[in-house]
């Protein structure tokens, strides 16, 4: 079945987005296509099933549910729930297929169009030094991140060498990944802003991006958010959980134990009672046997957790600020590769309760079999990350020497933006983890790959 699939992505990316000269020009796409498409759904084919995150049950759950569950898309969940007859793959072979069409019109652009292996090379360089993978081949809205910031800059810096249906197509995965995750949400229009504020630097020595079309695209993507809510699960509003994540974090980094310590007893404060209780790490609080449960979990402690976040920012503002730039720098940092295998009930039990008929396939998966462990990947994929950030900014602070195109020069520059937005994004709202950076640090790679290929090959005409 899974075979079957990626036969027909690959047919697909072949017929419909690549050139078509002759039938031997279209027989190598093929090959090609089905070369990547493999590359990318390799975890899972080695696996035996989509790979699954803790979270993965409370996404297709939601709609089936019709009920909003903290920090879980109901938007992205009923794409999960098409999938759901022929066991998830098909979700797994369009995040796939997406990608490498996003990897080739990216090439395209950027010179380096109808060259099959040279495409090919970099997304098998990309599948074994980086977790692009990992996230494509899995139940998890995370490779729609990296999705949505190459659709942004093609968008914005390069639409005279786009087609009409290429964007759209663009468009349409930046409005998919904006209601798949608030992250991605405030990553796209962070994104767009500050693009925006970037075209009254003068003499910046690249393309002025066109942000009218890219900016409407992410505002169809937030109007999705409580419109797809609306029609999912009842609910016209945002996917709810920001504040107990932001408290999360508050916990963490000890400013919520000195505000009770500053404020208690207070009759006013439940939290006061349970002040010796609080645990050290945010997700201690947000998914343990935490106070947060004996005050009315995440709905019924949610006025408190509000006005505690309202008050420490009036009487500790540099403990807020310090705490904020110290989160920032350390997600921007950490981007180790991570799969779950050993916290995944939640998802188990989504299983057992929606679709029992999947549940022997995914527990058989090695996944749940102790035959999955990404750890060692990361003495190849830390270094090559970080040696790709480096060589990504000095690329831009060399660009005349280097003679870097000014489209390669806005790529580069919009893949460091996107990951310092990322970084602020989950590290101030949230708290550092490793995912939420390692699902955007793959494109610093993918960048370094074209800028030197561009020197090592002759770039098309466009």
């Amino acid at each position: 079945m899974a075979d079957t699939l990626v036969a027909r992505g690959a047919r697909a990316i072949s017929q419909e987005t690549l050139p078509r000269s002759s039938s031997r020009g279209l027989a190598i796409w093929t090959v090609a296509a089905a070369a990547m498409m493999v590359a990318l759904l390799a975890p899972a084919l080695w696996n035996g099933f989509p790979l699954i995150f803790p979270d993965t049950g409370g996404y297709f759950g939601a709609p089936i549910r019709h009920a909003l569950e903290n920090g879980r898309s109901a938007f992205y969940g009923a794409f999960l729930d098409i999938g759901i007859p022929l066991s998830f793959w098909p979700c797994i072979v369009v995040q796939a297929a997406m990608t490498v069409w996003l990897f080739l019109v990216t090439l395209r652009v950027n010179g380096l169009g109808e060259r099959p292996w040279l495409a090919t090379a970099i997304v098998v360089f990309l599948s074994i030094a980086t977790s692009l993978p990992w996230f494509a081949a899995q139940l998890m809205p995370d490779i729609l991140f990296p999705a949505a910031v190459l659709a942004l800059y093609m968008l914005a810096f390069t639409p005279d060498r786009l087609g009409k249906v290429e964007s759209y197509g663009l468009a349409a995965v930046i409005a998919c990944a904006v209601p798949s995750h608030m992250a991605a949400a405030g990553l796209c229009a962070a994104i767009v802003v500050t693009l925006w504020l970037m075209t009254f630097v003068p003499r910046l020595p690249l393309p002025k991006p066109r942000l009218t079309f890219a900016a409407g695209a992410v505002a169809v993507g937030i109007v999705l958010c409580p419109v797809s809510n609306l029609a999912l699960t009842g609910s016209f509003s945002f996917t709810p959980g920001g504040p107990q994540f932001l408290f999360g974090r508050l916990i963490e980094d000890g400013i919520v134990a000195r505000y009770l310590d500053d404020q208690c007893p207070d009759p006013s404060i439940k939290l006061c009672a349970y002040k010796d209780e609080l645990p050290d790490q945010a997700d201690d609080w947000l998914w343990g046997n935490s106070p947060l449960y004996k005050l009315g979990g995440w709905t019924g402690h949610e006025a408190e957790e509000k006005r505690i976040i309202r008050e420490t920012l009036m009487l500790y503002p540099l403990d807020h600020l310090a705490t904020a730039i110290a989160a920032t720098l350390n997600q921007f940092a950490s981007f180790e590769s991570e799969i779950s295998t050993d916290d995944n009930q939640p998802t188990f039990n989504s299983f057992e309760e929606i679709v029992p008929q999947l549940l022997p396939s995914l527990m058989a998966a090695r996944q749940q079999t102790g035959g999955l462990d990404v750890a060692p990947l990361n003495n190849l994929h830390v270094p090559v990350a970080g040696f790709a950030i480096a060589a990504i900014i000095l690329a831009l602070l060399l660009r005349r020497r280097l003679a870097i195109t000014p489209e390669a020069a806005a790529l580069c520059l919009t893949i460091l933006i996107a990951l310092a937005a990322n970084a602020a994004i989950c590290g101030i709202f949230s708290h550092p983890v490793d995912r939420y950076q390692s699902r955007l640090v793959l494109l610093a790679p993918f960048a370094v790959a074209l800028l030197v290929a561009r020197r090592a090959v002759r770039p098309r005409p466009l």
